[in-house]
């Protein structure tokens, strides 16, 4: 799930971002039906990037709780996350299961994916326990694995998605589960807003 979702909205994020910058020069009178396009990509090769805090962009992730960690870090933004303290996977909303997300780097079928499904396997049978001896899931999540699925809704504004797809989708640095996760997201940016999120 991608807000902005339809042409139409993305083109209000960018004709509110024209409408507030042209304020800093009165110049109001300029607005067109396309002139934003111009107005934001003279911001961006300017650094003008306080002017495109103005434009917002909601996006659920659906990845493993280790990947979630990583898109936290993100200090401007508003999240809400799936919650390991009062969600019980032994429900039958959950299929009585936990679920995990493959790891990006480990073969399936291979000796490691064994190890990997292995440890997952057992997890879930210690956290099942934990729940039967009346624990409560904020206890019981303990031990769950980091590859335990997880969905969480991030809010930002376009500068901090600038800085989030410098780090998460460009950065050589960045984890390989999370460039997954992130570039289809910054390849749709380019085609709606690419005044904005053409970086590469």
């Amino acid at each position: 799930m991608i807000y902005p979702v339809k042409d139409d909205d993305w083109k209000a994020e960018a004709l509110n971002i024209e409408k507030i910058a042209r304020l800093c020069y009165k110049s109001e009178d300029k607005i067109t039906d396309t002139s934003y396009r111009q107005m934001l990509a003279n911001l961006v090769k300017r650094e003008h990037f306080a002017m495109i805090e103005h434009g917002t962009m909601t996006v659920k992730f659906i990845t493993d709780r280790g990947v979630s960690h990583e898109i936290v870090r993100h200090r401007v933004a508003s999240y809400a996350q799936e919650s390991t303290r009062y969600c019980n996977y032994s429900l039958d909303k959950f299929n009585n299961e936990i679920t995990v997300i493959s790891p990006v780097g480990i073969v399936e079928n291979s000796s490691q994916w064994d190890i990997w499904k292995h440890s997952c396997e057992t997890a879930e049978k210690a956290y099942f326990a934990l729940l039967s001896q009346e624990n409560k899931p904020q206890i019981a999540r303990a031990v769950l694995p980091n590859s335990l699925k997880t969905e969480i809704v991030m809010t930002a504004n376009f500068r901090e998605w600038l800085h989030f797809f410098k780090l998460r989708t460009l950065g050589t640095a960045a984890h390989p589960q999370i460039r997954d996760l992130t570039l289809p997201l910054y390849e749709n940016c380019k085609i709606n807003l690419p005044e904005i999120f053409s970086m590469d």
